[in-house]
C-alpha cells in the first residue's frame, strides 16, 4: 500500500517543473501563517476521512496508522508548504480510492454487517463461521444443524490452551442467536442438565451475515491522526 501511496506522491513536481510559466500570469502572495491554515485544515480532512475509513473497517486500524504515521514523515521531512499541500491531496484521493473500492464490494440491500469488537462477540463470529462452514461442506444432507455449549467450547479452546466457562459459552451463544436470527438458542430437550444449543433450518441459512472486523485494532492504543 505504502509504495502505491509513493508512486501517486511521486508524481508530483514543483510547479515549475510541471509546466513552463508565463512572466505574464498574475501571481498570489499569501502570508505564510494562512498557508499553513490552509495545510492544517487539509490535515484536519484527511483524519476524519481515516476514521471514516476504519470505522467503516475499510483498513484495519494498525494498517492505516502505520500507513498514516509513514504520511507523517513524509509530511515533515518536506519542506515546501506546495510540495506539503501536494503531498496531503494525494493521501486524501487515496483514502477516498479506498472507500469506492470497498464501495463497490459492499454487500447487497437487506445483508447485515457484524463488527466484532469483544471476546464474545469474536467467539460469536466462530460459531456463525463454524455454521457457515458446516452448511457448505454439506449443503444437501442435513435438513437441520444444531450445535450445543459443549461442541462450542471444544471450538473456542482450538490451541489457545485458556478454558472458556459455561457462562460465556452461553453469552457468546445467544450473541450468535442475535446476530443470526435464524438460529434458535435453547436448551435441549428432555436434557436434565439443560444442555445449550443453537437450531436451524440449513433452508434459512443460506442468507448468512457478513462479518467486519474493523473494531478489534481500538483496544491497541493505535493513533490514526496525521500530523504536520
Amino acid at each position: 500500500m505504502s509504495e502505491i501511496a509513493l508512486a501517486k506522491i511521486n508524481s508530483f513536481a514543483h510547479v515549475a517543473q510541471q509546466a513552463e510559466v508565463s512572466p505574464e500570469d498574475p501571481i498570489l502572495e499569501i502570508p505564510l501563517s494562512e498557508f499553513q491554515h490552509l495545510l492544517k485544515e487539509l490535515a484536519t480532512t484527511y483524519n476524519q476521512i481515516a476514521e471514516t475509513v476504519r470505522d467503516a473497517g475499510i483498513l484495519r486500524g494498525r494498517e492505516l496508522a502505520r500507513l498514516t504515521e509513514d504520511n507523517s514523515r513524509a509530511l515533515k521531512a518536506e519542506k515546501s508548504p506546495t510540495t506539503k499541500f501536494s503531498l496531503l491531496n494525494a493521501y486524501i484521493r487515496q483514502l477516498l480510492t479506498k472507500i469506492r473500492e470497498a464501495l463497490k464490494r459492499r454487500p447487497e440491500e437487506g445483508g447485515k454487517v457484524i463488527q466484532v469488537c469483544s471476546k464474545i462477540m469474536a467467539r460469536a463470529v466462530q460459531i456463525i463461521d463454524y455454521v457457515k462452514t458446516t452448511v457448505q461442506d454439506d449443503p444437501f444432507r442435513r435438513k437441520e444443524i444444531a450445535f450445543d455449549s459443549q461442541q462450542a467450547r471444544i471450538l473456542f479452546s482450538g490451541k489457545n490452551p485458556e478454558k472458556v466457562s459455561r457462562r460465556d459459552t452461553i453469552r457468546a451463544m445467544r450473541t450468535a442467536e442475535k446476530l443470526w436470527p435464524v438460529m434458535t438458542c435453547d436448551h435441549r430437550p428432555n436434557d436434565g442438565r439443560q444442555t445449550m444449543r443453537l437450531t436451524a433450518k440449513v433452508e434459512d441459512l443460506q442468507d448468512t451475515p457478513i462479518i467486519s472486523y474493523c473494531d478489534l485494532w481500538q483496544r491497541s492504543g493505535k493513533s490514526i491522526g496525521l500530523s504536520l
